[in-house]
């Protein structure tokens, strides 16, 4: 089992790598305005899952078991983007600063985050004990930069759709 656990957090490091490539590579077309800062915010907490689950690896493969108390202190707080008052606000502020933004980066960081909430849900429900808790509290992580990103780009949509083009 620990080698399957060894493979299912060596997949999980690579994805959120390969995300935290794409936020970084996506926050130097985007320019300056909220959407740079909301993306700086969320590579720092992608950066912060990348040692968390650094330190499950280093666990499962040198004690054989993950000490869940050390883990917790690793990882970022979501930021504060993510509740109701500041992401409305920070929303409205995205769209009226960016002349063009561009929907396309926010949709796929939406697809990126939903499948790597839908595979640490899935994940903890395939292992117990600490890797399973830690495996939901990365899901939670996930989810909620989920529903950012779909918020965001449901609401560029829709600023889009009203737009007046052509004249």
């Amino acid at each position: 089992m620990n080698q399957n656990l060894i493979q299912i957090f060596e997949y999980a490091l690579n994805q959120e790598k390969t995300g935290m490539s794409f936020f970084e590579t996506s926050l130097q077309r985007m320019g300056i305005g909220a959407a740079v800062t909301a993306f700086k915010q969320i590579i720092e907490e992608e950066k912060s899952h990348v040692r968390f689950i650094d330190a499950i690896l280093n666990d499962l493969k040198n004690k054989e078991e993950v000490d869940f108390s050390r883990l917790e202190g690793l990882a970022l707080a979501p930021t504060n983007y993510f509740d109701d008052r500041s992401r409305s606000e920070f929303l409205e502020r995205c769209v009226y600063e960016a002349m063009i933004p561009d929907v396309t980066v926010f949709n796929t960081a939406w697809l990126i985050e939903k499948d790597l909430s839908e595979f640490y849900q899935g994940m903890a429900g395939k292992v117990q004990g600490p890797p399973a808790e830690a495996l939901r509290m990365l899901a939670s992580w996930e989810k909620a930069h989920e529903k950012f990103f779909r918020e965001y780009r449901d609401k560029l949509t829709e600023t889009y759709s009203k737009m007046p083009w052509g004249g």
